[in-house]
């Protein structure tokens, strides 16, 4: 009897060999036809930007969220991070002298029930300073009165021991775009409570 177990055993790892891994859960139809119109690829986000928080409204964010790896781990569904393939190119060719740059990156949950992406900008090489610094390449002269009211509130944040490693831009549902202002969205229906109230420059109670 004892010569029965592992021969068995043996006759078990034969046949794991031949069939190989179990193949991993496919991908819904409608995150395929996504995958394939923006490019997108598997990516695994820096460190800094998976323990930072994150703000909703770059102009007026009210409140900070997160941490990213928190947001992540608790969706309703098993998440996956995804970065367009033209994004990565820009990424891997930017200048390493220059540490300043943010990149987009899609928080993807596939359920049974719909397809959800979270886009996020990783900001986390930046401070406030170099945040605005960035945002003038694009506003111009319109960005420090219009951002330094932000900026303060994220020094504040800071200052209080709250990383802040980036922005959750919009959210899309089946590809389609949620009108929900994200800032708006999260307090209400994806069961993340702010953690910073920015406008009062303190911590959320939990």
């Amino acid at each position: 009897m004892q010569r029965f177990f592992p021969a068995l055993a043996a006759l078990m790892l034969a046949f794991g060999l031949l069939l190989g891994p179990c193949p991993a859960k496919a991908q819904s139809p409608q995150a395929a036809k996504l995958h394939q119109s923006l490019g997108l690829i598997p990516y695994a986000p820096p460190k800094a930007f998976l323990e930072g928080f994150f703000i909703a409204d770059e102009g007026r964010p009210a409140y900070l969220f997160g941490p990213v790896g928190e947001f992540a781990a608790s969706r309703a569904c098993k998440a996956s991070w995804l970065i367009e393939d033209s994004e990565k190119e820009r990424l891997d060719k930017r200048d390493p002298a220059n540490p300043v740059f943010e990149y987009t990156l899609y928080l993807e949950q596939d359920c049974p029930d719909g397809l959800t992406d979270f886009v996020f900008l990783d900001q986390s090489a930046m401070n406030p300073k170099q945040w605005i610094e960035w945002r003038r390449q694009f506003h111009k002269n319109k960005a420090e009165p219009e951002y330094a009211d932000a900026v303060k509130r994220l020094e504040k944040a800071i200052a209080d021991g709250f990383p802040v490693a980036g922005e959750m831009r919009f959210v899309l549902r089946n590809g389609d775009l949620d009108a929900t202002p994200p800032q708006e969205l999260l307090a209400t229906a994806t069961a993340c409570p702010p953690r910073y109230d920015c406008t009062k420059g303190e911590p959320v109670a939990r």
